[in-house]
């Protein structure tokens, strides 16, 4: 696919959606399915940024994943923390900025220092941003700014006449560009809770395969039908319209 000719997005969000249904239609575990997708997003982000892509945010732990049961959690938490080496390695090697958005409630204290060095290490990486949604929900990022806005508001940091939009989303969790294309595998369509501030005007694309099996021409697929769309954001050509 000739990539020149394409409307390429600055930021996309993806849902993660899939794996355990992956693995069970496989005979496998859904713990494998898990896996499985970890891989894949590393595949993935490795493919996008060479197609320029600058950020990419990837859900992959809602705080409402929590509820799920105690064998699944324990082993995503497993997984992330057996992994959080490779990611370091991984940002390293592709020069990526990587950022976690999501609350540390609930994170055990080795996750929670593995996540402030790969921050730390990847910090002057300013070309390509991964950011990692891990125990992240889109209600609680704008709860968790509203209380610091109110507090940089009682000390006299933040006027609060001055507010607006832009001022607002310095108070999320990272300071990204607004999400330009929302992928959800597996077929489900919702937003579950995902960068709700940051999609606003996003498009949105619903493949139906499962995580582990989206794959390059799947993410090609997605870029196609992006440069497709007639981002508006709110606004009319009337002069087009009228011809």
């Amino acid at each position: 696919m000739d990539y020149s000719k394409l409307k390429i997005p600055t930021h996309i969000g993806i849902i993660v959606d899939g794996n355990g249904r992956w693995g069970m239609e496989r005979g496998l575990s859904r713990s494998e399915g898990h896996k499985e997708g970890f891989m894949n997003v590393m595949r993935l982000l490795k493919y996008s940024y060479s197609k320029k892509v600058k950020c990419v945010s990837a859900y992959l732990f809602s705080t409402e994943n929590f509820k799920r049961s105690k064998k699944e959690v324990d082993f995503i938490m497993g997984l992330l923390t057996g992994k959080l080496k490779d990611i370091l390695k991984f940002c390293h090697d592709e020069k990526i900025k990587a950022v976690f958005s999501g609350r540390r409630d609930n994170l055990s204290s080795k996750i929670i220092k593995a996540i402030e060095k790969i921050e730390s290490e990847t910090n002057d990486y300013k070309d390509r941003i991964f950011n990692i949604c891990f125990n992240y929900g889109g209600h609680l990022e704008i709860i968790d700014a509203t209380k610091k806005i109110v507090l940089d508001s009682v000390e006299g940091v933040l006027d609060i006449n001055e507010l607006d939009e832009e001022k607002f989303s310095k108070y999320l969790y990272q300071d990204l560009p607004p999400v330009d294309l929302m992928i959800r595998t597996s077929g489900e369509q919702r937003l579950s809770n995902f960068m709700l501030w940051q999609c606003s005007y996003a498009e949105f694309y619903f493949p139906k395969v499962y995580f582990p099996d989206f794959n390059e021409e799947e993410f090609d697929k997605a870029i196609l039908e992006y440069t497709k769309r007639d981002r508006r954001f709110g606004g009319i050509d009337y002069e087009e319209k009228s011809n």
